[in-house]
């Protein structure tokens, strides 16, 4: 199920640029609205079109100008609201100019289980302001799907600086983009590890040969992009999971390599 209320975009499931992932900071950012004469002020101040001192504020609810500065410095906290200090309607008056809040720009989007689906259209996005002669739409969208992991594993071999990247230190380099995109990545062997989530369902169920061959050449370029050897993306279809699985080139080596030094 999908809601959209107080400017914020909630999905929730069954089971969160940009591209970044949703993680704790965007489900604190939202648990902040929970309490009801908070959720209703910064309701007020996205509406209100312009910058809100605390005395609207706080008339706006009924409350205390002191109660509703604690509240609306929680929201700023959160990143949902921003203030600074200003003489509202540019009148100069003497003394302290007011301290204001207005909304900021951030979208904030929890969904559970992650979902990326803004991901996804960026890369089809590209795809379709990219695409070739030579290429179909399809083929477009897997050459812009492998270009954005390359990348993405080349910018974190270049933070991150590891070195040498066999298979299972490779795979453990490459756990925080899985786990930053929504992957749940479990490692089932020291090899070899299975992704739990599929961050495109359920626009992959239905069109899984497209989002399944995107999903695997994302994957596969970030392999090439962080220079992990002896790993690969392969097809690997599940109910409920995502349909590739990072392991060995030569899977029937998987529990019989050496771990990386």
């Amino acid at each position: 199920m999908c809601l959209r209320r107080w400017g914020l975009s909630w999905c929730r499931g069954f089971r969160s640029d940009s591209a970044g992932r949703p993680g704790q900071h965007a489900i604190d950012s939202v648990s902040v609205l929970s309490e009801d004469s908070r959720r209703r002020m910064f309701t007020y101040i996205r509406r209100a079109g312009r910058a809100v001192t605390r005395d609207e504020a706080a008339a706006s609810v009924g409350i205390s100008r002191k109660l509703a500065a604690f509240h609306l410095d929680k929201l700023v906290d959160a990143g949902l609201l921003r203030a600074h200090y200003e003489t509202p309607g540019g009148i100069r008056k003497v003394g302290r100019r007011p301290k204001v809040y207005g909304p900021t720009a951030a979208q904030i989007t929890v969904s559970i289980p992650d979902r990326r689906h803004e991901l996804l259209a960026h890369l089809l996005l590209d795809a379709v302001l990219t695409e070739e002669a030579d290429e179909n739409a399809a083929q477009a969208a897997v050459r812009t799907a492998e270009q954005r992991g390359r990348r993405l594993g080349e910018a974190a071999r270049e933070e991150t600086r590891p070195g040498r990247l066999g298979p299972e230190r490779g795979l453990t380099a490459c756990e925080g983009l899985l786990e930053e995109y929504g992957y749940e990545p479990v490692r089932e062997a020291p090899t070899r590890l299975r992704l739990r989530n599929c961050p495109f369902h359920p626009l992959a169920a239905k069109a899984p040969e497209l989002v399944c061959g995107m999903n695997q050449a994302f994957l596969s370029g970030y392999l090439v992009g962080l220079e992990v050897r002896g790993v690969q993306a392969v097809p690997a279809p599940e109910p409920g999971e995502c349909c590739v699985q990072l392991c060995p080139n030569d899977p029937d080596r998987d529990d019989q390599m050496p771990q990386d030094h």
